[in-house]
């Protein structure tokens, strides 16, 4: 099952977890420290589309996929939010996934590797595509995505500290035109574990 709406795309059945891709659109270059992530090293991130893979593998709470993509979309402090979000809060339960209010019950605080990106307010998180599935595959995912000829490591292992080998935040190059393809493998992948 694939549905769609507004740059989101779910695919699988009902299952309130998943391993997820975010589309992050960098509207100018930056240069920015991603919390200890090699003892705060700056990392020059230039203006474009990036990816980043990600899990929620919880039932409930605040490790179910519904509130981790909302919480991806959140802005720290009394920032505006990605304007996604507003979309996630009314498509979400019109698929089953997460009930009740979604927002974060406190504050964001800045806690992985992705959530020093997202908080800039130039940086926009624009599109999703999530397998809904219990499979824990967000590293073989991270390494298919790695090996695309329309993806590039900015620095090896951001993004992936729970996961040896990996880098889950990769550059896509032509992030508008490659973004249906990206989403049309990973549909690919789904319907080959079914």
């Amino acid at each position: 099952m694939v549905v769609s709406s507004d740059g989101m795309t779910f695919i699988g059945h009902n299952l309130p977890c998943g391993i997820y891709v975010l589309r992050i659109r960098v509207t100018t270059d930056l240069d920015l420290a991603f919390g200890r992530f090699k003892k705060g090293k700056v990392i020059h991130i230039p203006k474009g589309y990036y990816l980043y893979i990600g899990s929620a593998m919880g039932k409930n709470g605040s490790s179910s996929l519904a509130r981790r993509l909302v919480r991806h979309a959140t802005r720290s402090g009394d920032q505006t939010p990605h304007k996604i979000r507003s979309q996630m809060l009314e498509f979400f339960p019109t698929i089953q996934l997460g009930i009740g209010d979604l927002r974060p019950l406190r504050p964001k605080k800045l806690f992985w590797n992705i959530d020093h990106l997202l908080d800039r307010e130039k940086v926009e998180m624009d599109a999703l595509v999530s397998l809904r599935i219990e499979d824990k595959v967000e590293g073989k995912i991270g390494q298919f995505l790695e090996l695309r000829s329309d993806t590039k490591i900015i620095e090896k292992g951001l993004g992936a500290n729970d996961i040896a080998g990996n880098t889950h935040l990769l550059q896509l190059v032509d992030g508008v035109q490659n973004w249906p393809l990206l989403v049309d493998s990973l549909i690919q992948i789904w319907s080959d574990k079914v």
